[in-house]
């Protein structure tokens, strides 16, 4: 089971999450401040941190650096009073993966918690598997049963990071920034080209399917 750290220096709020994730079925470690915290995890496997921003000794986004120094990929979530856009800002260029601010809904929390998880085993593996549809991110495959398909690395690319956040929508700018460069002079009508071949590709594939969402852009649709 996922083991999930959460450091605040509020007791009640320890508490609090403690009582909601342990009932999603978490195990839970709890620190004081990110002191405590770092000294936890120096003993403690942890797969992901919930921490508060303001917290003596080491504040949050002290603590958030720390952590990415030594573990990059290792989800966290920020949590804190403080709801302006440039506390926020802080907190992602610290290296938070995603921020809440309190009072927290308990439900949303945990959604958000899902989904950091499944990214981060997305991330660490390099894999994707939908029902008997397998990504490989290191092969640049696409398998199903015995048949493989391997893709040139933008068509994987593309269809690995639709796939990546299911039901999300990209937009064409979004998808050419981050696929082909912001620097690249070919135009966002490749993008479309792309993803025309991707559809005549998986053609008849049941497990998942790409969306066009009008106006927008696209997403990738689970359907297993």
């Amino acid at each position: 089971m996922f083991r999930i750290l959460v450091a605040d220096d509020d007791r009640n709020t320890r508490l609090l999450f403690e009582t909601v994730l342990k009932r999603a079925g978490y195990t839970v470690l709890l620190a004081k401040d990110g002191v405590e915290a770092l000294e936890v995890m120096d003993k403690e496997h942890v797969d992901l941190v919930v921490l508060d921003i303001m917290m003596p000794r080491m504040d949050g986004y002290e603590l958030t650096r720390e952590l990415r120094e030594f573990n990059p990929t290792l989800p966290i979530l920020m949590v804190s009073a403080r709801q302006m856009p440039e506390d926020k800002h802080m907190g992602f260029m610290a290296g938070t993966d995603d921020y809440m601010t309190k009072p927290i809904d308990g439900e949303e929390m945990l959604f958000r918690i899902k989904a950091l998880l499944r990214r981060a085993q997305i991330a660490n593996e390099k894999k994707i598997v939908i029902g008997d549809v397998v990504l490989d991110y290191d092969a640049l495959t696409v398998t199903r049963g015995d048949e493989v398909q391997e893709l040139p690395q933008k068509e994987f690319a593309l269809i690995y990071k639709l796939l990546s956040y299911p039901g999300k929508i990209f937009t064409r700018i979004q998808l050419m920034d981050e696929i082909w460069g912001a620097e690249s002079e070919t135009g966002w009508e490749t993008v479309t080209v792309h993803i025309a071949r991707l559809r005549k590709r998986f053609e008849g594939w049941s497990e998942f399917e790409i969306e066009s969402v009008r106006g927008l852009g696209y997403k990738a649709v689970k359907k297993v």
